[in-house]
């Protein structure tokens, strides 16, 4: 219907898009993050991952913002939204474009680190996480994620007040 994502195996999509998003609640966990008020911003939200697996998970306890350019990825998460019958907001815009900021900001497949950090830096007031995958970016702290199916690496940013 929407076509927002390559894989079309029902595992895959799964283990790849659902249970890989959601791994950023165990970096949260090991990093002893209170969540509850937290507002959530998933930078690039794409077809909604990493944020509304987030947003299913912790409900009310997160205010969620997703940010995404492409109009047909915005209708397809307000179409969402109204499925799931949850609440987050969706700004359809570019990030560079967002005159706001968020206690954690979390990205997935944004683009090369380097690039992304300066915007991410702006846009967060107090946490970073960016989902690396299976390697990790040497210099910077992490959260090393081992499950049976998905091994991969957040980079995880505190900011110094």
């Amino acid at each position: 219907m929407h076509n927002l994502t390559a894989i079309e195996d029902e595992r895959e999509i799964i283990l790849r898009h659902f249970v890989d998003s959601l791994t950023v609640s165990l970096c949260l966990r090991e990093r002893a993050i209170q969540i509850d008020g937290l507002s959530v911003c998933d930078v690039g939200s794409g077809a909604g991952f990493p944020g509304v697996p987030l947003k299913i998970y912790y409900g009310d306890r997160i205010n969620l913002t997703l940010i995404e350019a492409v109009a047909k990825k915005c209708s397809f998460l307000e179409y969402l939204k109204t499925k799931l019958g949850t609440e987050y907001r969706v700004l359809c815009k570019e990030a560079q474009k967002v005159q706001e900021s968020f206690d954690l900001v979390v990205s997935r497949a944004l683009g090369k680190t380097e690039k992304i950090l300066p915007l991410l830096q702006r846009l967060s007031n107090r946490y970073i996480m960016i989902m690396r995958g299976a390697e990790p970016l040497e210099g910077y702290d992490h959260c090393r994620i081992q499950l049976a199916d998905i091994k991969s690496y957040i980079l995880f940013l505190a900011k110094t007040k």
